[in-house]
């Protein structure tokens, strides 16, 4: 396995999430499945944790910045839970540099999977019951707008429809406050970020599964998710032009950007 591969893999994907019925992991299994040994796997997290680190600190160094960050609804004694999919999931996510904007106190769980889509995602509302959280950020639709057998001229299939998609959505939000979690005002759709559709199109290894994704369909959950009453942030203006070689995942400054326009937005209507 390149050394690359194995970098991105460590980056996007965590096992311990999706085999949670084995209990708990220790570095030493999880190294193993990336192919590392247990010190090679624990450097790559701490190097990575400490991108996350250093860029929240370089955007504290901005005085109107901080003061917006300061104004974060976010306290000492909460919890602060994300759904979402690789966007989310990533150890460089935005969730990930949010943990270093916020004050010691302010518990951050996430429970993004890579690859999820909403109907995988209402699966976890038992979980969502268990840990009680005062906030959730959501951030789903991305792999809904999936297109299967996209290529050659062909538009390909939805991996979720529209309709389902938006009735998933709407399922998580009604569901989760009949649990008794948190009602409108603390709930926070993030719209799914931008796509790079012409280096997305002829990344090889999409090219050679037959998927696909279309700014059109992004647009779509985008646009749903902006007329619901809850705040939504929009994500797709910041993210333009910030993905790596597949045209669908972020780079770091993608993920700060949209860091940003969630601390500016949360300010903006405090």
């Amino acid at each position: 396995m390149a050394e690359n591969l194995t970098d991105k893999l460590v980056r996007f994907q965590q096992p311990e999430k999706t085999l949670h019925y084995l209990g708990e992991l220790p570095d030493t299994r999880l190294a193993e499945l990336f192919g590392l040994d247990t010190e090679t796997y624990r450097t790559l997290l701490r190097g990575l944790d400490e991108q996350t680190r250093d860029t929240a600190a370089e955007l504290l160094e901005d005085p109107a910045f901080a003061a917006r960050a300061d104004r974060l609804p976010f306290r000492p004694g909460q919890r602060v839970v994300a759904l979402g999919e690789s966007t989310t999931a990533d150890r460089l996510s935005w969730f990930s540099i949010l943990r270093h904007l916020l004050p010691d106190g302010v518990e951050l769980v996430n429970l993004a999977v890579s690859g999820s889509t909403t109907t995988q995602a209402l699966a976890q509302l038992p979980r969502l019951g268990f840990l009680r959280p005062d906030w959730i950020l959501c951030m789903l639709g991305a792999n809904d707008a999936q297109r299967l057998g996209r290529g050659a001229g062909a538009v390909g299939t939805r991996l979720v429809s529209e309709a389902e998609t938006e009735r998933n959505l709407l399922a998580l939000r009604d569901l989760a406050e009949r649990g008794g979690l948190p009602g409108p005002d603390r709930w926070i759709w993030l719209t799914p970020s931008a796509v790079d559709q012409e280096r997305a199109d002829s990344y090889p290894h999409f090219r050679r599964a037959g998927i696909g994704w279309t700014s059109e369909d992004v647009d779509g959950v985008a646009d749903f998710l902006l007329g619901r009453p809850e705040l939504t942030v929009d994500t797709r203006r910041v993210t333009t032009g910030l993905h790596l070689d597949d045209g669908v995942h972020l780079t770091l400054d993608g993920q700060r950007a949209i860091a940003v326009a969630l601390v500016d937005t949360l300010a903006e209507a405090s």
